[in-house]
Formats: C-alpha cells, sequence, structure tokens
C-alpha cells in the first residue's frame, strides 16, 4: 500500500525549533540533524510498522522512530502517515497529548 507522508503544523514548528536551538552552537550540526530527520520520514511511508508503538500510549498506530536524542512520532491513517510531532526523547509526551487526537 502506498502511503503519503503528511507533517502536522505542530511537527514543522518543532523541527524549527530543533533547528535554532542547536545552531546556536553548530550550524553544520543543526543541518546534519534536519536532514536525517526529514530522511527517516520519507522511509515510513515504504515501511510505517518499522517504529516502535509509543510506549506511553499503546495504541498500534502511534508510533516513533527514534533520530539521536528525538523521538518522530507519526500516526498511521488509512493512505496517510501524519508525523505529529518531533520531541526530544527526555521531554513528557503528556505535554503534547492533545497532538494525538483525531
Amino acid at each position: 500500500m502506498d502511503f503519503k507522508v503528511v507533517w502536522s503544523f505542530e511537527a514543522i514548528e518543532d523541527i524549527e525549533s530543533i533547528a535554532e536551538y542547536i545552531a546556536r552552537d553548530s550550524e553544520f550540526y543543526a543541518r546534519a540533524v534536519v536532514t536525517k530527520i526529514l530522511e527517516v520520514s520519507r522511509n515510513i511511508m515504504d515501511f510505517p510498522l518499522v517504529g516502535r508503538v509509543v510506549p506511553e500510549i499503546g495504541d498500534e498506530k502511534i508510533r516513533e522512530r527514534l533520530i539521536y536524542s528525538y523521538r518522530l512520532v507519526y500516526r498511521i491513517e488509512e493512505r496517510t502517515i501524519l508525523i505529529i510531532a518531533v520531541i526530544h526523547g527526555k521531554r513528557l509526551l503528556e505535554n503534547i497529548s492533545e497532538r494525538f487526537k483525531e
């Protein structure tokens, strides 16, 4: 089945914030991290089940891929993969729980 990857507005903001934060110390590493996140997001459309089920949620449709110290959280829908969030691994998901509602 062919999936289309769609980014939520909040996830785009997450990427921008990550890039800005890392760029304070290194533009090079900021680009490298964002590039890797985007690369992983493109691979999800071919292998959506490769990500693990988000342990705090326990829903088979909400999964994540770990990229460096970040969690790329996505929801598998009928023909779409919705990127919900890109957050630091130590950040609590309960702070962004409203994003997981369909």
